[in-house]
């Protein structure tokens, strides 16, 4: 649930042809959120179309992505995020709205040189080091310091020497090549130390495989270069945070079908689908941003989304329209989730939320096609916005769940695990003295 690659590694002489009909038995007590002790035995059922090669091994490795399977109904466990996706397409297939669901993530990430952190009850807080970092403009280097970094929000497609990691950047972009993931560019991100691969579009449950590959290439190439990523939301204060943007689209009988005459050369039921996104998106939350970290990103002022509105090209919007000549570009941005998310649980809320506003016809109001950021205080009143905290959203979801149990896609077990889980999360966080706090009160 967590979003987090796991494996295990079999001798190839131990594959057996009847392994990718019956599957393989695991032990699902071990992954958290998942089976009890005493139910734990799962299947894991191999998906042939996720084969690739793991360049990293010194040992010639073959990838297969896994479903998993209850070994006594032989169906999907539904707690499982990746059959939870399936399901979110096939339902949306069973309603005759849309052939493909097609998604294009843009997930940011920082990479540093050094981290340290500590998290116990008599030594608490973090230290990051990057040679990109402006807190280094006076740091002694043995080579010299050569002064060139990028300044706080200046970070955003400079050329070398100010960008440190274009041959970095570069070999993750070869790499995910080699492994079936095509990546469109690449860039510095605004923030010192923070960079964005730009993956192609693809159908919903395949990108969020190739989101956790993603994940996977950029901390083991970091890695390589002796220096190490993150996809924390928001490592840095006073910088701007990591998003992961995801952009969709649903197209039926080969034809787009967000293409249309209403405003931006959208269609109607592409207005419903945001519609259905700005209504569930405290709900949605609580997988977009399922971080207590999350909610330190989602706040004025550091390009962040917060607001429940939608534009054309104006990325202060938390659904913006990218501008596109062609009615195959026509698709919603929502700009509000973060990397740290399941891709296969935020994907499906996201779908879910989309066709309940199609289904139900919600409209989603008039587009703000004003910088979103500069309102004024009245009129910022007016407009909904995000969860504040994963507390919210996990409330939220507790609360406004219908539209993703339909069609079965998710139900109230699988539901009800997650927010036990995150809970636990929030709980952990809420009662642990912040270094900040000791800043603030230490001397009251």
């Amino acid at each position: 649930p967590k979003g987090k690659l796991q494996h295990v590694t079999m001798d190839v002489v131990e594959v057996e042809e009847d392994m990718f009909a019956d599957g393989v038995m695991f032990d699902g007590s071990s992954i958290a959120g998942w089976k009890a002790i005493n139910e734990s035995d799962m299947v894991l059922m191999p998906d042939t179309e996720t084969v690739h090669m793991d360049p990293f091994f010194a040992q010639s490795t073959m990838v297969i992505l896994c479903d998993i399977l209850d070994p006594i109904s032989g169906e999907s466990y539904n707690r499982d995020p990746r059959g939870t996706a399936k399901k979110a397409e096939a339902y949306m297939k069973a309603e005759g709205i849309g052939d493909q669901i097609f998604v294009g993530p843009e997930a940011e990430f920082f990479v540093f040189d050094d981290v340290k952190y500590k998290a116990d009850p008599y030594n608490t807080g973090f230290k990051l080091d990057s040679t990109e970092l402006p807190s280094n403009d006076d740091t002694d280097y043995e080579t010299g310091n050569l002064g060139h970094r990028p300044r706080i929000k200046g970070g955003y497609f400079p050329v070398p020497p100010i960008d440190s990691a274009q041959d970095m950047r570069s070999e993750m972009l070869t790499v995910l090549a080699e492994m079936g993931v095509r990546v469109e560019k690449h860039h510095h991100e605004v923030a010192a130390a923070q960079h964005e691969l730009g993956i192609k579009f693809d159908t919903l449950v395949r990108n969020a495989d190739k989101m956790l590959i993603y994940k996977y290439v950029v901390h083991q190439v970091a890695n390589a270069y002796g220096k190490t990523a993150t996809f924390m939301p928001k490592p840095v204060f006073g910088d701007n945070g990591s998003g992961m943007h995801v952009h969709q689209s649903i197209w039926k009988g080969g034809k787009p079908t967000f293409a249309g005459n209403e405003y931006a050369g959208l269609s109607e039921s592409c207005l419903f689908y945001i519609g259905g996104i700005i209504k569930h998106a405290k709900a949605i939350n609580a997988f977009t941003n399922p971080l207590t970290n999350s909610y330190k990103r989602l706040v004025p002022g550091y390009e962040a989304p917060v607001l429940l509105a939608y534009s054309a090209r104006n990325r202060s919007a938390s659904c913006r329209i990218p501008f596109g000549s062609s009615p195959k570009a026509k698709r919603v941005e929502v700009r509000f989730p973060d990397p740290g998310a399941n891709p296969y649980l935020a994907f499906a809320a996201m779908l879910m939320a989309g066709l309940d506003g199609i289904k139900n016809k919600i409209h989603p109001g008039q587009p703000m096609d004003k910088d979103l950021y500069d309102l004024p205080p009245k009129e910022l009143k007016k407009i909904p916005t995000v969860c504040g905290s994963l507390r919210e959203a996990l409330q939220n979801l507790d609360k406004d769940r219908g539209f993703l149990k339909a069609g079965g896609v998710f139900d109230d077990d699988q539901i009800d695990s997650y927010i036990e889980l995150k809970m636990a999360e929030v709980m952990r966080f809420e009662m642990t003295p912040h270094p900040v706090e000791y800043d603030m009160y230490y001397s009251v």
